[in-house]
């Protein structure tokens, strides 16, 4: 697109080339950045960001940290609660007794897809509300009290 083209519906247009990005890659997981987008179409950075406006409102993208935006696929399931809730369920879907080792931060940054430090951060959270131990180098985290789930499905 060039700068001389109506301003007006240029983020349509541009949305419209960027779900058929989508569609031709079933492998792509995250939208192009705000700056790849000005770059290639020679628009604002205000265009950008309604091009991802447009996209979300129809279901095809999403917000992740870090300012950037991750592709939707439908029938695509994923969980959305917070981190420190979804370690708090490897205690029940573990089968984890009170006492029992809690995974450890490398297993749980794989087998959730996230960093050492965002698993941290939420284990500390588990630890402030006493399911886990405190957790120090060479020394594992263990299950101090199983969680309450009683809140669900009144």
């Amino acid at each position: 697109m060039s700068q001389q083209a109506s301003p007006r519906g240029t983020f349509l247009k541009i949305a419209d080339v960027v779900k058929a990005q989508i569609e031709a890659d079933e492998e792509m997981t995250e939208l192009p950045s705000a700056t790849d987008l000005m770059r290639e179409h020679g628009v604002s950075r205000g265009v950008a960001l309604r091009v991802f406006r447009a996209l979300r409102e129809e279901g095809i993208a999403e917000p992740v940290p870090g300012g950037r935006w991750r592709v939707v696929r439908r029938g695509e399931s994923v969980d959305r609660r917070p981190l420190a809730e979804r370690l708090a369920d490897v205690i029940t879907v573990d089968k984890l007794a009170v006492g029992a080792p809690f995974p450890s931060t490398s297993d749980l940054c794989g087998r959730f897809g996230v960093s050492r430090p965002t698993v941290s951060k939420a284990l500390d959270k588990l630890q402030a509300a006493g399911l886990v131990s405190e957790g120090r180098q060479g020394k594992q985290r263990t299950v101090l009290a199983l969680p309450n789930r009683e809140e669900s499905n009144p």
